[in-house]
């Protein structure tokens, strides 16, 4: 029996940019062989959450898991209801569960690489993507969490070729540059990053072409804090505009040494413009492995 599910974090790679691309409810459509009252329970689970009934969704899924116990799906489900709600411990405990019962799930690997990665497991969350790609290949010049990943683990060169084969299907995207930028300067310095920068013709997102212009050495930090912040913005696009502009600001002073400016920045992106967003989940991992704590009046 086919069971209906939501797009997963991969499913519109070939659309969105990486800063529109969060952690979803569900993967993409699964193939499950199993009883008629559980898949009835996981769909009304499905349905329970996207209405807003999260005790109701968990319910449900407890009882498919306690009717079949040996099913993956089942699992699969309340594991990916535990990483929508920000537990990411408890999904990929459950994903764990899923993968026993049936390693050829490829989006459980998927998804349980994105939560090891919120949890600052860059290792294990690398081999669940690659894991996911062994069995998904198609999906590979898609995978820029997997370029993310590869540069919190020093892998350097691992990303740069990431991103430079994620350029291949999403050519217009800032922020694909600025990850390889990123790479390149780690390993051979800012300089050759800047010569290496990957040219973009037209980002539409504020704002992402004065990023890319910060990168190439002919606009400032402050050029970018300000464009994020012209016109009038609805309050949720202010606060997203800010959160990316801080962001990938922190992410050029960081690869250009200067770490107070960077740990200012990304701070700030973390603390006073968050949202449900899985570049947030990044920014929040960099602070985490970077080890830097926020001051008290920060908190405030």
């Amino acid at each position: 029996m086919i069971y209906d599910a939501v797009l997963s974090p991969l499913a519109n790679l070939r659309f969105k940019p990486l800063s529109l691309i969060g952690s979803f409810l569900f993967t993409t459509t699964l193939l499950w062989a199993g009883d008629d009252v559980s898949t009835g329970l996981l769909k009304q689970a499905k349905e329970a959450y996207a209405t807003g009934k999260h005790s109701e969704a968990f319910s449900l899924a407890n009882q498919a898991i306690t009717r079949e116990p040996t099913n993956a799906l089942g699992y699969f489900v309340r594991g990916s209801l535990f990483a929508n709600a920000h537990e990411s411990a408890k999904a990929v405990t459950d994903y764990n569960e899923a993968l026993k019962l049936d390693p050829h799930l490829a989006d459980a690997w998927q998804n349980r690489g994105t939560e090891h990665f919120k949890l600052g497991n860059i290792k294990e969350s690398i081999s669940d993507f690659d894991q996911f790609i062994a069995l998904k290949p198609r999906f590979a010049p898609y995978h820029w969490q997997r370029g993310i990943a590869y540069y919190y683990a020093g892998r350097f060169e691992d990303a740069r070729k990431q991103f430079e084969s994620h350029q291949t299907v999403n050519p217009n995207d800032v922020e694909n540059a600025a990850w390889h930028f990123l790479c390149v300067a780690r390993s051979a310095g800012v300089e050759k990053a800047r010569a290496a920068l990957i040219p973009i013709k037209e980002d539409a997102r504020v704002p992402m072409m004065q990023v890319h212009a910060l990168l190439a050495g002919n606009a400032k930090a402050e050029d970018v804090i300000k464009a994020a912040s012209a016109g009038e913005p609805s309050a949720s696009e202010l606060n997203r505009r800010l959160f990316y502009a801080h962001l990938y600001v922190g992410l050029y002073f960081e690869a250009t040494r200067d770490q107070t400016q960077a740990r200012e920045h990304i701070l700030q992106a973390v603390k006073a413009y968050k949202s449900d967003d899985y570049m947030c989940d990044v920014a929040r991992v960099h602070l985490q492995l970077q080890k830097v704590q926020p001051h008290s009046n920060e908190e405030k």
